[in-house]
């Protein structure tokens, strides 16, 4: 039996299965994070990915995963009584950018968690990106504009160079329809977004 084709990271071959929403058909993993029972404040993510030059890049798809408003991760790695986890919550989302490589999310604002050392995390999203023409996907985080405090004390961004930390924060901007945070992620020039090693 054949093998898998090499590492494509979202081109031809997988893009309907990993995101079927994308030609019309129902996905199993979606961009809304919440259901009617979901605890915490409901927010919007916007974002747009964009090359060095600052034009949008598209195909894309971006995938979140993020603590409930009590901090706590929907995942058995999560040492926490898994009973204190939101179950109307997924933690989970994913999203392909369209043609102006813009994605959205329908989420809860995060809780602060704990790292290692029981370090306090400020509230944050994890982001992975796959784009077409890359070997391999890429990490980063969405932190807070409106949580100066926590933020300072985060130990994963205030590992980052002070000037390139504005990379990982999202503005909030309150609309008619519910708060919404923009989110653009720079994929090299200048502005480039900061992004982790696994």
């Amino acid at each position: 039996m054949p093998k898998q084709t090499a590492s494509q990271s979202i081109g031809p071959f997988f893009h309907h299965i990993l995101i079927p929403s994308g030609k019309g058909r129902p996905g199993f993993t979606g961009s809304s994070l919440i259901r009617a029972g979901t605890k915490g404040e409901r927010i919007r993510i916007v974002g747009c990915i964009r090359d060095g030059n600052g034009d949008p890049v598209s195909p894309a798809m971006v995938e979140i995963w993020q603590a409930d408003a009590d901090g706590h991760y929907r995942h058995q790695s999560d040492a926490r009584d898994n009973d204190d986890h939101d179950q109307d919550f997924a933690g989970f989302g994913r999203a392909h950018t369209d043609l102006n490589g813009r994605f959205s999310f329908e989420t809860v604002k995060p809780g602060p968690v704990q790292g290692r050392n029981n370090a306090p995390q400020a509230p944050h999203i994890n982001v992975t990106i796959f784009i077409q023409g890359l070997d391999t996907h890429l990490f980063t985080r969405l932190y807070f504009a409106d949580e100066p405090e926590a933020n300072a004390l985060d130990p994963v961004l205030s590992s980052v160079e002070e000037s390139r930390r504005f990379t990982l924060v999202a503005t909030r901007r309150e609309t008619k329809s519910g708060v919404v945070y923009e989110f653009e992620i720079r994929m090299r020039g200048d502005g480039e977004t900061v992004f982790f090693d696994a």
